[in-house]
């Protein structure tokens, strides 16, 4: 399968190939935001969604692909320390304000930066038609989620502080989907990379919350946890689909152009919102909608 993989990469195929990762990735990744911001307290649900890619991710890293060596545990502490900040600025972002208002918010701020990241630190370069797309992706998203803020239920200062923590957590989308492109790129087999990608990024939320538990911090840990339990598994299988399906396509693709289609999320989110939490799109998010999938298809027109 790896070899068939390598194959694919620097071909029309593969190109295609990067694309549908792209989109399944932000399928995947709407479900997974609406996962840890649903039924209970966010750090719990980042918690057991970790626990789940923790127990599912270990056999296949400790047993069936190789350990990694020299410089890839370095790659591999760097991926650590990035993930955690991201997940802290969702958990606390979510905490603060709606999915709806987050969201957006994130996934807005995110594509620019990554854009500008990938131009400086892996050399790609990007036509003025595809950072005119990123533009009006980007803006239509921010826009999107100013929308949002109409209906929000939470007050002024809490809404604030989790618009804040979305900005920053876009903002850290830019630094791991580059960095993470450029590890996958340093790894002979990506999928080792992925199987010690999930294993040791699994880790600090179940311990976070533990200690949140044990501080009285928070939502308990409930007495039951079947349901939260099996709602990590779940997240666990999506995560895999999400971030492994972007980080595969950077591999094949371009890390802007793969990350800009990533973002396209934001219209499953919409639709997740209107009919599983039952939310009104209306003609104004319609239109915000239509013109994030513009943008998407002018990046890749580019």
């Amino acid at each position: 399968m790896s070899q068939t993989f390598a194959a694919l990469e620097g071909t029309p195929e593969g190109a295609r190939l990067a694309i549908l990762l792209a989109l399944a990735a932000a399928l995947a990744h709407a479900v997974f935001g609406a996962l840890q911001k649903g039924r209970y307290d966010p750090w719990l649900s980042r918690g057991a969604i970790d626990l789940g890619i923790m127990v599912l991710s270990a056999p296949v890293a400790l047993f069936l692909v190789p350990w990694p060596r020299g410089g890839e545990w370095r790659i591999m502490a760097g991926v650590v320390a990035i993930h955690f900040i991201y997940k802290l600025t969702m958990a606390l972002a979510y905490e603060r304000a709606a999915y709806t208002v987050v969201y957006p918010v994130v996934r807005g701020s995110g594509p620019l930066a990554t854009l500008a990241f990938a131009a400086i630190f892996l050399g790609e370069h990007y036509s003025a038609l595809q950072w005119m797309g990123v533009l009006i992706l980007s803006g239509a998203i921010l826009a999107l989620a100013r929308v949002n803020l109409r209906g929000a239920k939470t007050s002024v200062q809490a809404l604030r502080r989790g618009l804040a923590w979305a900005l920053a957590g876009g903002v850290m989308v830019a630094v791991y989907t580059t960095f993470d492109a450029w590890g996958i790129r340093q790894t002979p087999d990506p999928f080792t990379f992925l199987a010690w990608f999930f294993l040791v990024t699994s880790f600090d939320f179940p311990l976070l919350v533990l200690w949140r538990h044990l501080r009285g911090i928070g939502e308990p840990i409930p007495a039951r946890p079947r349901v939260l339990l099996m709602r990590g598994v779940i997240g666990a299988l999506v995560a895999f689909v999400s971030f492994g399906g972007v980080m595969l396509g950077t591999r094949l693709g371009k890390v802007g152009e793969v990350a800009s289609l990533r973002e396209t999320s934001t219209l499953f989110a919409a639709l997740i919102g209107r009919v599983v939490l039952g939310e009104k799109v209306g003609a104004v998010r319609a239109i915000l909608m239509g013109a994030v999938a513009a943008g998407a298809i002018l990046v890749q027109a580019g």
